[in-house]
Formats: C-alpha cells, sequence, structure tokens
C-alpha cells in the first residue's frame, strides 16, 4: 500500500475518480497523478488488484474496449460513495495535505541541488583560475563521472524516501543514526 493513502483508502478514492466518469486503468492512474500534480503516481500492481476487488465487490464494472479494460461505477459504488462522504471528504483533505507535503519535499530538493551546483560551478571557476589544467586519464574521469552520478541518484532515492517516511511518521533518530554509520563505513571501505 502506497505511503501516500491510509488503508482502505485508496479504494474508496478510486470509486471518486470512477465517479466523475469511466476510464481504463492506465486513465486511472493518470488521474491520480494528475491529483497528485505528478508528486505520487501508483504502479499499476497498486491499482489494478483494487480495481479488480472493487470489480468483485460489485462496486465498480469493467467492460473490454478494444484492447483496454474501462471500469465504471455502480449504483451500489455510488451508494457506499454516499454513505462514506465524511470519510471520501477527510481523504480529499489528506490528498491535499499530501500534494503540499510532497510538493515541499521537491521544492527544498531543487532548491538544494540548485545551491549546490552553484557552489560547484563558482569552486569549478575559481579552481581553473588558479590552477593549471589537470589531465585525468579518459577512463578515470569516466569512473569519477558514472560515481558522481550514482551518488547524486543515490541522494535522491534516499531523500525522496525519508520524506515518505516523516511524512508517515515513520522516520525516527535509529534510521538516520543507521543511515549516518552505513554512510560512513562505505566511506572508510574506499
Amino acid at each position: 500500500m502506497s505511503p501516500v493513502f491510509a488503508h482502505g483508502h485508496l479504494r474508496l478514492y478510486l470509486l471518486v475518480l470512477l465517479a466523475d466518469h469511466p476510464m481504463h486503468g492506465y486513465e486511472v492512474i493518470q488521474a491520480l497523478g494528475d491529483r497528485f500534480g505528478g508528486t505520487y503516481v501508483p504502479s499499476a500492481g497498486t491499482v489494478y488488484p483494487r480495481l479488480a476487488k472493487l470489480e468483485d465487490e460489485g462496486l465498480v464494472t469493467k467492460t473490454a474496449d478494444g484492447r483496454k479494460t474501462v471500469y465504471a461505477i455502480t449504483d451500489a459504488g455510488r451508494t457506499e460513495l454516499a454513505a462514506r462522504a465524511d470519510e471520501v471528504a477527510s481523504i480529499e483533505e489528506g490528498v491535499t495535505d499530501s500534494v503540499k507535503s510532497l510538493a515541499d519535499g521537491v521544492r527544498a530538493s531543487v532548491g538544494e541541488a540548485m545551491r549546490s551546483l552553484r557552489a560547484d560551478l563558482a569552486a569549478s571557476a575559481q579552481q581553473s583560475q588558479s590552477e593549471p589544467p589537470v589531465s585525468v586519464p579518459s577512463e578515470s574521469a569516466r569512473a569519477l563521472r558514472d560515481v558522481e552520478m550514482a551518488l547524486a541518484s543515490f541522494r535522491q532515492q534516499v531523500r525522496a524516501d525519508l520524506r515518505r517516511r516523516a511524512t508517515r511518521g515513520t522516520l525516527t533518530g535509529e534510521t538516520v543514526t543507521r543511515l549516518r554509520d552505513g554512510l560512513e563505513a562505505l566511506r572508510r571501505s574506499l
């Protein structure tokens, strides 16, 4: 289950989306991504099993439309939405809060990346003015570039994971200590 939705809420939110109009599975995934401003897009492995369960429960139907399967809410699905209107409103508020939190994380990441890039560019410019050019063997230069790209990607992934845990309230000091110790051990092994 995605950390964005509490238990059972994605199921209910799929009914909300289908109440607007019938959609095929990929459109449902896109609609969720749109509602989250692109900061959260569930996988097919998250959405399709829930749609199948909703169909088993008689809350949605599916029909073949060429190679696509179109899902539509049933009267029973609309009845469930009406009966759980307060919960739906709470989920909508949660979606809004999640979008704000995820967007804040992205904004902070981009801001930090820009500051880091400016500092790197300034340092590089200063170094190029004060030192004669250093010849680095091309294989070493490629390896260094590959390592720097891997580190940047790793950093972004870890930050996103940690922000998700913080949003869920599951980020602990123990996690921070394990991460710090693991990174230090890796650095020493180089």
